[in-house]
């Protein structure tokens, strides 16, 4: 018997935030200020396949928001077969897009139908996501690849802290705005209980820094990134609360001129479909040699 995955994000909160952010980023394309954390996590990916020396030729790119990875995919593999998956709600979907889902959660992907999977800045949004990766997994061929970046949960730490300060300085409790996020080290075993070979797991932290908390909340509207907890307080904030939050965030994160800093984490996994081509650990008692044999080899050169 299965367990229940809890509802941490309300997905029809996540299309509108993604579908508010495609309207603001066309409006800000014209002030050329682009969504810096997905060509961060665009450019990534993009780093890691061109280090990988062998061809792809169905490609699925998990996520409509990055039209620069598609072309990049298309430049790297350009025989390849490359479709598109998201869940699109209001329109402004990519042109390319070719697999419309119905949820995050069960993306009804056909078995062994792609060699490669890529995902920017996706699975931070799924409630299940070992479930996810698992789909993910049975989607790839024997000896597929997945490369997905998510925010990691460094992410966004000081506005976590200084919204708990604000709420309990004006409300005398608090409530969940900047939602739970994945630590590194848990990415690993997560990949494992999938059933990916080969996993990796690491992260990278940007520090950018604001004129102010407006500043900042105004950025992440144009991420998308803003508060989808299926848990959380309906209508708008305070304004006292919005005030003491900005004076606490000024107090713990000061720098120059009156800006504050916010620190965006990018974790990004490798992993593959398993093959019998692949390395494999040795069983454990096989090793040919003792340890201390060949430490006192070594010690004596």
């Amino acid at each position: 018997m299965t367990g229940v995955v809890p509802e941490i994000f309300d997905e029809s909160l996540i299309m509108l935030r993604r579908a508010r952010a495609r309207r603001i980023n066309v409006l800000l394309a014209a002030e050329r200020r682009p969504d810096f954390l997905m060509r961060i996590a665009t450019e990534d990916i993009l780093d890691r396949l061109r280090l990988i020396r062998r061809e792809f030729a169905d490609v699925l790119v998990l996520g409509s928001d990055s039209p620069m990875l598609v072309t990049g995919i298309g430049a790297l593999y350009p025989a390849a077969r490359v479709a598109v998956a998201d869940v699109i709600e209001g329109g402004g979907c990519h042109p390319n897009l070719s697999h419309a889902l119905r949820s995050l959660e069960s993306l009804e992907l056909d078995a062994h139908s792609f060699d490669l999977i890529v995902s920017p800045l996706m699975l931070q949004w799924v409630n299940d996501l070992p479930g996810v990766l698992a789909q993910l997994q049975r989607a790839l061929k024997p000896d597929g690849l997945l490369i997905a970046n998510l925010m990691g949960g460094r992410s966004l730490s000081e506005l976590r802290e200084a919204f708990l300060v604000g709420d309990a300085e004006t409300t005398g409790g608090a409530s969940p705005r900047v939602h739970p996020m994945i630590d590194v080290r848990e990415m690993g075993g997560l990949l494992q209980r999938a059933k990916f070979a080969l996993p990796v797991a690491d992260a990278d932290a940007v520090t950018v820094t604001y004129a102010g908390l407006l500043s900042l909340l105004n950025d992440l509207r144009a991420l998308g990134a803003t508060n989808v907890l299926a848990d959380q307080k309906r209508g708008g904030m305070r304004r006292d609360t919005l005030m003491a939050t900005a004076a606490a965030y000024a107090r713990a994160s000061p720098q120059a001129n009156g800006r504050i800093s916010t620190t965006f984490e990018i974790v990004t996994v490798t992993g593959w479909a398993p093959h019998e081509s692949q390395q494999k650990p040795l069983k454990p008692g096989s090793a040919q040699q003792r340890l201390a044999d060949a430490l006192k080899s070594s010690s004596s050169r």
